[in-house]
């Protein structure tokens, strides 16, 4: 989902259309490598040669649905055809296929069957949508609107991504859209424990929530904190543990329309911020890592994940989330070449905490830091290659806060803001702002 969302946004700063293609009967493309065998299908009569003659049954000649086979063998045939007319798949992500560059350029997306198209060639845009009718018959969809459950909203400052839609029905399959509003996903005083309150009598509504949340995440930075957090107890959750998922749904109930805005501002610099909480999970101790990347002004990718080990003090599960961050902007940087785009200038990352951008900045390896040696090394490598240079800024002003605590009312508005996260009635004075603020 990076890799779709970093597209729509070079596409928006960049001013180019935007096409979304649909695949009829995708696996059925696939050509099979091996040898395939199927019982004879219910309704279908084919009698033996022989009374003594094994039980018949048919050899499969094409891919077919229900296969293990299927997705790849449909890879393998797209990648094929599309190999054959000049396009190379991307080293950054195997789904995403490029030809040309500059003036005529084509970028081509694919999940599965769905398909985004863009660039700056309209005719070979035109003449792949002809090419492709004929390998596979596709429907042509026209602009794109509607992509794995994410809405496209245009105005002319720039594009939404949204999920109005799913968030509306989500609510309606947990009886929560007569549920009172509340201005933040979490309650800032509660403790979520994972062996403290009642078991739930059917944990699969509990995890069947948490999967529909994440899915949501896609668009929705700023819950990004709680769902990680909830999907903490999915192996036995208990009662509190859904009341803190019904207490986010009646705030969703309230933000239903809200989404992702991409302006076309064409500052296309990187830029990331990265935080921590440190010990914050009460069961382990282990922090939490938060991070988002922003093209420009446009939010693009954003983690929220406990650690996977226990940090010994606040200045390494800082240097964890840098480490991570830095990881996450390698990876973008060259994707973005993939588009066309590069740049010599330095990826800004900002940090709230000063021992942690000293450990950085110091060339002498102190002996009490040997245990985040690695995140050091990796770090320091990234400032030696010229890719990032470490930035402080203030605690009030980490845009990854959100990502790391449960924040009051207020704070946690005033990051949506920061965020790009943005309703439709509120698009033209945000734009605003989000310009004024650079």
């Amino acid at each position: 989902m990076s890799t779709v969302k970093t597209l729509i946004a070079v596409a928006v700063k960049q001013h180019w259309p935007l096409f979304q293609l649909d695949v009829n009967n995708a696996f059925l493309h696939g050509d099979l490598d091996e040898e395939v065998f199927m019982k004879i299908p219910p309704g279908l009569s084919v009698s033996p040669s022989s009374s003594t003659s094994p039980p018949l049954v048919c050899k499969l000649l094409k891919s077919l649905y229900g296969l293990r086979q299927d997705s790849r063998q449909w890879y393998a045939k797209l990648s094929q055809t599309l190999c054959s007319r000049g396009y190379s798949h991307s080293l950054n992500d195997y789904s995403l296929f490029t030809r040309g560059s500059g003036s005529s350029l084509v970028i081509f997306a694919v999940y599965v069957d769905d398909i985004i198209l863009t660039g700056t060639d309209l005719s070979e845009i035109s003449s792949l949508k002809g090419f492709l009718h004929e390998q596979f018959r596709i429907k042509d969809l026209g602009s794109l609107n509607y992509f794995l459950g994410i809405e496209v909203l245009y105005c002319d400052s720039g594009v939404l991504l949204h999920q109005k839609k799913f968030t509306h029905d989500l609510l309606e399959s947990f009886d929560s859209s007569a549920s009172s509003v509340v201005v933040c996903p979490l309650t800032i005083n509660e403790k979520l424990k994972a062996s403290v309150g009642d078991l739930l009598p059917k944990p699969e509504e509990y995890r069947c929530l948490v999967g529909k949340l994440n899915f949501l995440t896609h668009t929705r930075p700023d819950i990004s904190f709680a769902v990680q957090h909830l999907s903490q107890f999915l192996q036995s959750p208990r009662i509190p543990h859904m009341q803190a998922a019904l207490y986010l749904l009646r705030y969703l109930k309230g933000t239903s329309d809200f989404g992702l805005f991409f302006s076309h501002s064409p500052d296309l610099g990187l830029r990331v911020y990265c935080d921590s909480d440190w010990a914050s999970c009460a069961d382990s101790r282990r922090s939490v890592t938060g991070f988002c990347v922003f093209l420009g002004d446009c939010l693009v990718s954003w983690k929220s994940k406990k650690q996977p080990v226990v940090s010994l003090s606040s200045a390494e599960a800082e240097y964890r989330a840098m480490s991570k961050a830095a990881a996450e902007v390698t990876w973008l940087s060259r994707l973005l070449s993939d588009f066309g785009l590069s740049s010599s200038a330095r990826v800004s990352l900002f940090c709230d905490n000063q021992a942690a951008l000293h450990i950085a900045r110091n060339p002498v390896f102190p002996e009490r830091t040997k245990h985040i040696e690695l995140d050091c090394h990796f770090i320091r490598g990234k400032i030696g290659d010229g890719l990032i240079s470490l930035a402080h800024v203030s605690s009030a002003a980490q845009v990854a806060d959100i990502l790391t605590k449960a924040l009051p009312g207020p704070a946690h508005h005033l990051h949506l803001g920061k965020l790009g996260v943005l309703s439709p009635s509120n698009l033209r004075g945000a734009v605003r702002i989000i310009e004024e603020k650079g």
